[in-house]
């Protein structure tokens, strides 16, 4: 299993995190998301298939791509 902090610059409100939280929960393997909008960011936990080059993309996908 992996576990990784995301900075999601975008992050403004409740409602981003909500939609991060749903879209990235549907990748085959991921096993919990949890967003923090104070802190911008989305931690998530994975395990394969999903890889975190696949959660970054579609982050960017929908709007809110992971900074570096």
């Amino acid at each position: 299993m992996e576990k990784q902090r995301f900075s999601i610059p975008k992050i403004s409100c409740g409602h981003c995190v909500a939609t991060i939280q749903n879209e990235i929960k549907e990748l085959d393997g991921v096993l919990k998301v949890e967003g923090n909008s104070q802190d911008k960011t989305a931690t998530v936990e994975w395990d394969v298939p999903v890889s975190e080059s696949q959660i970054k993309s579609k982050l960017s996908e929908i709007g809110y791509p992971a900074s570096d």
